[in-house]
């Protein structure tokens, strides 16, 4: 089984690990697109008032510490992506409190979305940056045109059972053919649903805690909504292809 999570906005600072070294990381076929996107971030870098447009910046302290990490995209430190990325559900899913059998699975089981790498697994190195995945770099068009025609084929070319949890904008970089995806929607007490940012976020966190957890094996949609009923979670299976977890407002 493998799970894709969606990346975050918030990363983390620092790392142990030397700088980034492309030909690392996995889906080696992604390389080339990798190195075009690393390249033009980090030349846009060197205008401030472009990288700000480019990618949805504002004018704070903090906005041009994001267009600093992508300068020193090169020479930064790294870390494992798994640690790299943060947020709500990267808090549910909870990594560091993992027993060691556990974040063993998660390297096997989970990789991450992203703007700037397509996707990388838990393991792989990487330094903090900014992209989004509907930034536009100069010269580029949208990501999904330049990400698409390579990376749709290589995550189809993974022969398991893959579960989608990046958000729209993330799984149109590259869609998976056949993946399972999950919804997250809060009910409420007049029966009405609504998604809901901060639980969606919330509860693919818990979805992906227990999918890395389990002993059983998930090969359907079947399997995973029983997987994530009996870790206590309100599963209902939409359709072949999807599921929707529900929680009370």
């Amino acid at each position: 089984m493998l799970v894709i999570l969606p990346p975050s906005e918030t990363k983390s600072d620092g790392g142990k690990s030397a700088p980034l070294d492309l030909e690392s990381l996995s889906l080696p076929e992604l390389t080339g697109v990798r190195r075009r996107i690393a390249d033009a971030l980090v030349a846009l870098s060197g205008d401030l008032e472009s990288s700000r447009a480019a990618l949805g910046l504002g004018t704070t302290d903090a906005a041009i510490a994001e267009v600093s990490r992508n300068a020193e995209l090169w020479t930064a430190p790294t870390r494992p992506a798994i640690t790299r990325y943060t947020g709500v559900l990267y808090d549910a899913l909870d990594y560091p409190g993992m027993t060691r059998a556990s974040r063993t699975k998660a390297a096997d089981r989970l990789m991450i979305g992203s703007a700037l790498f397509g996707v990388v697994s838990a393991a792989d190195l990487i330094p903090a940056y900014r992209l989004s995945g509907g930034s536009r770099l100069p010269g580029f068009g949208t990501l999904g045109s330049v990400w698409k025609p390579v990376l749709s084929p290589a995550l189809d070319a993974i022969d398991d059972f893959v579960v989608d949890l990046r958000s729209g904008v993330y799984q149109k970089l590259g869609p998976v053919d056949g993946a399972v995806t999950a919804t997250v929607v809060t009910e409420y007490a007049d029966g009405s649903r609504k998604v809901v940012s901060h639980f969606n976020k919330h509860y693919k966190g818990l979805v992906a805690h227990e999918l890395v957890r389990t002993r059983r094996t998930v090969r359907d949609v079947n399997a995973l909504a029983s997987v994530l009923s009996d870790a206590g979670q309100r599963v209902e299976i939409t359709s072949g292809l999807e599921i929707t977890v529900v929680t009370e407002g």
